[in-house]
Parts: structure tokens; sequence; C-alpha cells
């Protein structure tokens, strides 16, 4: 599995054949967007164009699969599910979907525009014991740092990834969610190359990936 960062809450996954695209840039956005082919396509925030760029994630004549809120989903031997949460991102309050989405042997959750820290029961269940979680930690509409890092420790990731920071929400987030997380050494990687092997002997480490 390969994972980039595309800016604000944007990832890029990659397995095989299969490409996922989370929370795509749309070209709407103030920031600058990355356009790419997926397969499938996760927004959890639909009036957002910040995370609502399926007219980036097109393939040709190809459509992508589109997730759009709550439920559950299987494409393409791909296990996803959606849970209902709120976000005050990027002004008032909006609906912000938390993902789950299963694959070779490995889960991943995805936050979003997360800013509210009481999530539902079943959202709670469903992040426990994840392999990757990628949290938002820039304020200004999602979690602040601290936080942030409060919710996700709480589940017991093996991998943290942050998003939603640098050219978004608070300048010192990064700085600030490291020294909570007590990986002030931690360097950015412009991806994450990872297997099921490779997260097995994880304790909420931290990985930050550079936008590319």
């Amino acid at each position: 599995m390969i994972i980039t960062y595309h800016g604000v809450d944007f990832f890029k996954v990659s397995f095989g054949d299969i490409t996922i695209a989370v929370n795509p840039l749309s070209k709407d956005s103030k920031f600058k967007s990355t356009k790419f082919g997926s397969d499938i396509t996760l927004v959890s925030v639909k009036s957002s164009p910040e995370h609502n760029g399926v007219d980036v994630t097109s393939r040709g004549d190809k459509a992508s699969f589109v997730i759009k809120g709550p439920g559950e989903y299987e494409v393409s031997g791909v296990f996803i599910k959606g849970f209902l949460s709120k976000t005050k991102y990027p002004d008032g309050e909006h609906i912000n979907t938390i993902y789950t989405v299963t694959l070779e042997g490995m889960s991943l959750g995805f936050l979003g525009a997360l800013s509210e820290k009481d999530l539902s029961a079943e959202a709670k269940e469903a992040l426990d014991g994840i392999d990757i979680l990628f949290a938002p930690i820039g304020g200004d509409g999602v979690l602040d740092a601290s936080p942030a890092h409060k919710l996700a420790v709480q589940f017991e990731p093996k991998l943290i990834i942050p998003s939603h920071f640098g050219e978004v929400g608070d300048k010192n987030a990064l700085k600030v969610f490291l020294k909570e997380a007590g990986e002030e050494g931690v360097k950015p990687v412009d991806k994450l190359t990872i297997k099921r092997k490779d997260v097995e002997d994880m304790e909420g480490d931290v990985i930050v990936l550079e936008v590319v």
C-alpha cells in the first residue's frame, strides 16, 4: 500500500490496481488541487470544496465510485463504513462523515474535517484498535492539535497520520501535535509505503507526510 498526502485532508491510497481518493480538493478550492484517476472517492464534507473534489478523480470514461455519507459499502473487495459526525469547517456547522476502510488485511480510519471530540458509539467501536488513523489537527473549524492527539490515542491506533495543517489552520499545529505525541524528531516523508507486517509492532507511532 502506498499513501500520499495532497493537502488539507486529501489523501491518495494505492494498492495493486486500486486507487482511493479521500477528500479530494475541488477545482473550486482556494488550495492547489491534484488530479488523478481513482476507483473510489470518499467525501467527508459535501459542502466543502476542500473535501468534495469529485471533479478531479475521473479517469477517462471510467467514473469513480463516489461515497458521500454514512453507510456500509463494498467496492472491488474494499470494505468501507461511514459514520455521521460534525464539522465547523469551513464556516458554521456541517455534516462530516468519518470513514473506516478495510483492505490488504489493514484497517484505515479517516476522521475527515472532524471538529467534535464526542463521537457516536458506533464510530468509537469502529475506530477502536484501528491500524492507521488519519486525524485533522489544525483548528480553524477542525480539531486543535492537543484535543486531536487526545482523541486519536484513545483508539490505540498503531499509526497516526496528521492532516489539515501547514497552509490551512494553525501554523504551529504540527509542532504542538508532535510534542503531545513525544515525536518532536519526526521528519516528513513524501510518501508512505507500508504492509501489514510493518504496523504490527507499532504503538501510536506518528508519520508526517509532505504535501506532494
